[in-house]
């Protein structure tokens, strides 16, 4: 009798079961020579609508758990004691995830689910979600998907408020494998990128260090949370400094990048491309998932997974491929990182329009030029991609190449020499540079209310604890909002005076508030 429910779920748009590959058979095949207590009946391939425009991943996962309550035998076999095992591949790990903290972590209830296994999962979004139906149909026809659905790509588009949101309640929640009834996450992905489905005409289908949907710092959970205040002096009313306010790492998450794999396709996708026999780095590494059922045996597979992915990405950092006569085209994958930037003001209001810098310097070179932080200064390659949120414009996703930041040797092919080794940054630091503001040559501020440059210094801490390989940094900078005083006066003596003709703007403010 098997003891455990197997449930699988698929990513956005897709309408046909087989996009589970031959998967679902393999794990009910092995798994049970191995004594994981599956059976292939126990197995349930879900089948959830994500291409039409009303639909959101909310309204996903509460079908979900309505689906898990209404199916007798899975309610059955809950109510016998069993447990789920959810297997999900790309947007299905983001809905298993909101369905989980929805209805059970955020109200400390014992969750059903024993292990969630998620493939190649959109946890902090897609690069891809921002390009529009028409583009984004163009690409993903490619993959045998359909037309997409613009409220689930809400939630997929980098830096969406609904990530944001669910990201924050992980990193302060307590490790779910240390709860009374323990749930296990994996996060299992790959780098590769499968050239047959490229789309020439948008390099995100060939962005290093994704599988051609998904970055890695993307799918993986294990993330940073780092607030940023900007300290404020009314008697000089500057505000130069940001100061780290709060810190938290997300609790550790066994994570592994395989090789070989991308994110979708008959040939290599970390789905689709399983077999009926044969080696497969994916049912390897999800039976190695599916045997952990302690905390020992969890923490032992996140260090191996953390060794697999090391060599993994070792091995894959140059590809080779043919070229046109005889020649041979070579790409380097280097390790990658994204930082996540949201701003806002003390007041709590979001902040729209400013200009956000990476700097870095050598506090210790003798030419003292090179000792003051500035975005000239960081290495050459480090930038790879930014994008703005477009539901919140205070939100930006920079795309970072992690091994040119920390510095990497040089690559070669056969005694030849692809590219030189990189130095790497001495620190790193950033300037957010918000508007409205008071005019420096102006002593007296017209500006009723403004906001004033303010910078964290360029400091090794800062690309050694904040920026990390692999993963993904949410950055909260919360910025001062200077309200002055001009903005109500007090008046006697002119009853019945109409003042709506009155031109503030030609008055001076006057001292802030506060």
């Amino acid at each position: 009798m098997a003891d455990r429910v197997v449930v699988f779920v698929h990513g956005w748009s897709v309408y046909k079961t087989d996009t589970y590959g031959r998967l679902p058979e393999r794990l009910a095949a092995e798994g049970a020579a191995r004594g994981l207590g599956l059976e292939i009946e126990h197995v349930y391939l879900a089948k959830y609508v994500s291409f039409r425009d009303e639909v959101r991943v909310e309204d996903i996962s509460r079908a979900l758990e309505s689906a898990l309550r209404n199916e007798a035998p899975i309610a059955q076999a809950l109510a016998a004691g069993k447990r789920l095992v959810i297997v999900t591949h790309s947007t299905g790990g983001p809905v298993v995830r909101d369905w989980w903290w929805r209805h059970y972590g955020a109200k400390k209830l014992d969750c059903p689910m024993s292990h969630l296994i998620m493939l190649a999962p959109a946890n902090f979004g897609s690069s891809l979600a921002q390009l529009g139906k028409s583009v984004l149909s163009r690409v993903m026809k490619r993959f045998e998907h359909v037309e997409p659905g613009s409220g689930t790509l809400d939630w997929l588009e980098l830096g969406s408020p609904d990530a944001w949101k669910l990201n924050e309640d992980w990193i302060y929640s307590t490790p779910s494998w240390k709860l009374a009834q323990p749930v296990f996450q994996f996060v299992l992905t790959g780098q590769s990128i499968d050239r047959s489905v490229y789309d020439h005409v948008n390099s995100y289908t060939d962005e290093v260090g994704s599988d051609g949907v998904v970055r890695v710092p993307s799918a993986n959970l294990n993330s940073t949370y780092v607030e940023l205040t900007q300290a404020w002096d009314r008697a000089t009313e500057k505000g130069p400094e940001l100061v780290v306010s709060a810190k938290r790492n997300a609790p550790r998450t066994a994570f592994a990048v395989l090789p070989g794999l991308s994110h979708s396709g008959d040939k290599m996708g970390i789905l689709r491309s399983v077999k009926k026999s044969g080696a497969h780095a994916t049912v390897d590494a999800v039976l190695e998932c599916l045997a952990v059922d302690d905390a020992a045996g969890y923490e032992a597979l996140c260090t191996k997974f953390e060794d697999l992915t090391a060599k993994t990405q070792a091995a894959e950092r140059l590809e080779l491929q043919d070229g046109l006569f005889f020649t041979t085209r070579e790409f380097v994958h280097d390790v990658t990182t994204q930082l996540v930037v949201r701003l806002r003001d003390s007041a709590g209001y979001s902040l729209g329009d400013f200009d956000f810098l990476l700097t870095a310097c050598d506090p210790e070179h003798e030419n003292p030029r090179l000792r003051i932080p500035s975005p000239d200064l960081l290495p050459g390659g480090f930038f790879i991609d930014r994008q703005r949120n477009s539901r919140s414009k205070s939100t930006l996703t920079y795309y970072l190449n992690y091994d040119v930041m920390a510095g990497c040797p040089a690559i070669e092919n056969e005694g030849e020499r692809v590219r030189a080794a990189q130095p790497g940054a001495a620190s790193l630091g950033l300037r957010v540079v918000p508007r409205p503001q008071p005019d420096p040559k102006d002593k007296k501020s017209k500006l009723l209310v403004h906001y004033a440059t303010a910078e964290l210094a360029a400091s090794s801490k800062v690309l050694r604890e904040f920026v990390k390989p692999n993963q993904t940094l949410m950055l909260d900078i919360v910025m001062k909002r200077v309200v002055r005083q001009g903005v109500l006066k007090l008046t006697r003596g002119e009853r019945g005076r109409d003042f709506k003709n009155e031109d503030f703007r030609e008055q001076e403010a006057g001292p802030s508030l506060d």
